[in-house]
């Protein structure tokens, strides 16, 4: 198949994943992904993309089987020791400082795989606060889209390799023993949630002073890792710092954090203060629907600022407040986090006068309505008269997207109106004031964006060759502990057999009879040491051939019928027969010959017992 068909079947491959099984790798590197769905074709001998989604529609459980090849969950505790050390010795009693003694700390281990990244960051904030401020004050959310890695993570349970980079000190301090492993202690365990999350599709976990998502960034793409980390720079606070991987870097989103750190990965935030950077940088973690959803706003603001400056609501077409006025709010006792709220959970939308059927009526008739001489009575008693308009706001295309509410207060009528007029003017002179400045600022950030567009390709290429670099590390590192544990397993059963041999030996040996086991084809697999003494032929002798060929001192072609008959059935025989040793002495031998089968029932074999007797 050629590179481009195979990049094409590629890609119907993974929009099956994402329609059939939940998860979505489209955001994922290429390079990668491609190699570690390729291992898995290997192992069940498919060649071709093609094939390999027909076999997964024949056969959903390997889903699971892929899951586990493409999600690397290499990870361990206190992973790059450096950067913990600067995490713990500076970053950690930065944010204490920022916080009152009471105040919570929330942290979110994001990608956390089997939880040893997570256990670490509990056992550093318990080590900068005690155990007992820990308990009161920490909350731990951490995350994963593998819910076998969460299982383990969820039980805090550790082999002694696994544990191998925690001092004895933290061993003993915060971890119970359990036979051979290690338990991350119960009291500390509550202040640590473990749950299934997508960094792509869900929300992100908010009000964070920590976020640490290690060497996770670096398996998606360019635009992927944009979305996502939009995402972070939501889920902190102002004052929230982003904790990364060695191999991750922040060169093309110096909008959204700025570096504390650089050598150990650490950042932070760099706070948004108005409305339009706010909805850009929630539509970049969003689907297309949110990107819709902000550009519909911007434009339902633009065409909001062009009405005049008074007492006045914006509602989008979802029937949200979109924005108020300063002197909206002042009258009617608005604030500014009452933005985003449907208008029918606030008293203006009832008092003084019912609004919702006027925009209703507005947006069916597509005219503005309006309301004269509405009364309104304050709290001491005066009475406020108000022209209500409700004006209905809409694209080129008809579509609604929103409406102007506005209380137009007729009894300071004149003087309200050339208030109005002269901050317009106001307005216009520092719009033009600032779009001159603005000008001069452009032609100057042109020549300094060519100079570091050329900086940036040369970081972003390094980049990306350091996250594939780091990416086949982890990979390699997978599959070595994936030889390891087979390496075990085959070690332990190699002592197994070498004990089981040993022992069937020493049982063989001390036998005062002759002992013969035979094939189900009657060739000798055992002959033991009463047999080399009482025959005259060694082991290494008569293994491997007839029996019924033996030149011994028995006649051994009279014992092919009981053999046969005893290899078909499982009756046992014996019999008595005249014979000469190995010095050609006659004595009388007495022959057992019982059946042996395998525990599959696959193997049949027949075991003689030859013992001279006196008779």
């Amino acid at each position: 198949m050629s590179e481009p068909e195979a990049d094409k079947s590629f890609e119907a491959l993974l929009e099956y994943l994402r329609q059939n099984s939940g998860f979505d790798f489209t955001g994922y590197k290429r390079p990668s992904l491609m190699r570690r769905v390729d291992r898995r074709m290997q192992t069940i001998n498919i060649q071709t993309f093609e094939d390999y989604l027909d076999y997964l529609e024949v056969h959903p459980e390997e889903f699971a089987h892929l899951f586990d090849t493409i999600l690397i969950n290499v990870t361990s505790f206190f992973r790059d020791p450096p950067a913990w050390e600067y995490l713990a010795q500076e970053l950690i009693p930065r944010i204490l400082a920022a916080k009152k003694n009471s105040d919570p700390i929330r942290i979110w281990s994001a990608g956390c795989a089997s939880g040893e990244e997570t256990y670490s960051l509990a056992i550093a904030f318990a080590e900068a606060l005690g155990e007992d401020a820990f308990r009161e004050r920490v909350k731990v959310y951490a995350s994963d889209v593998d819910e076998e890695a969460l299982t383990v993570a969820r039980q805090g349970t550790y082999s002694a390799n696994a544990s191998e980079p925690l001092s004895a000190e933290r061993k003993e301090r915060f971890f119970e023993r359990s036979n051979s492993k290690l338990v991350f202690k119960s009291d500390l365990r509550r202040s640590i949630i473990f749950g299934r999350h997508d960094l792509v599709h869900d929300a992100p976990i908010s009000r964070l002073d920590l976020l640490a998502c290690r060497n996770t960034l670096m398996y998606f793409n360019a635009d992927t890792q944009g979305r996502i980390l939009a995402g972070f720079h939501f889920a902190l606070n102002n004052e929230g710092v982003l904790f990364l991987g060695r191999a991750e870097l922040l060169f093309t989103h110096g909008d959204l954090f700025s570096p504390v750190d650089v050598k150990h990965r650490i950042f932070a935030k760099i706070p948004h203060a108005n409305a339009r950077e706010r909805w850009t940088t929630t539509a970049q973690f969003g689907n297309s629907e949110a990107i819709n959803h902000a550009t519909r706003y911007f434009r339902l603001r633009d065409v909001a600022l062009d009405a005049s400056p008074v007492a006045r609501l914006v509602l989008n077409a979802n029937g949200q407040i979109a924005l108020t006025t300063q002197r909206l709010r002042e009258t009617f006792g608005l604030t500014p986090q009452d933005v985003g709220r449907p208008l029918q959970d606030l008293e203006i939308s009832y008092r003084p006068i019912e609004l919702r059927s006027l925009v209703d009526q507005a947006y069916a008739d597509r005219r503005t309505i309006s309301k004269s001489n509405v009364e309104r009575r304050l709290p001491n008693g005066e009475t406020e008269y108000y022209d209500v308009s409700v004006t209905p706001l809409a694209d080129n295309n008809n579509g609604v997207l929103g409406a102007i509410v506005t209380f137009q207060d007729v009894t300071q009528y004149r003087n309200l109106q050339n208030e109005i007029q002269e901050s317009n003017r106001k307005l216009e002179t520092a719009y033009e004031e600032l779009q001159s400045a603005h000008e001069e600022l452009e032609t100057t950030n042109e020549e300094l964006q060519s100079t570091n567009e050329e900086l940036q390709t040369t970081n972003e290429e390094l980049q990306s060759s350091n996250e594939e670099l780091e990416t086949m590390n982890e990979e390699l590192q997978s599959t070595n502990e994936e030889l390891r544990t087979i390496n075990d397993v085959l070690r332990q059963r190699t002592d197994d057999l070498d004990t089981a041999n040993s022992f069937l030996e020493s049982i063989l040996s001390s036998l005062r009879a002759s002992a013969v086991v035979l094939d189900q084809n009657c060739n000798i697999l055992i002959w033991n040491r009463m047999a080399e003494e009482t025959w005259g032929l060694r082991a290494d002798e008569v293994k491997g051939t007839s029996f019924f060929d033996l030149d011994i001192g028995l006649e051994v072609t009279k014992l092919k019928e009981p053999i046969l008959a005893c290899l078909a059935s499982r009756s046992s025989h014996e019999t008595m027969m005249n014979a000469r040793n190995r010095r050609g002495r006659a004595i009388r031998c007495h022959i057992t010959i019982n059946r042996q089968e395998s525990a599959q029932g696959k193997d049949r074999r027949v075991v003689l017992l030859m013992e001279e007797t006196d008779e």
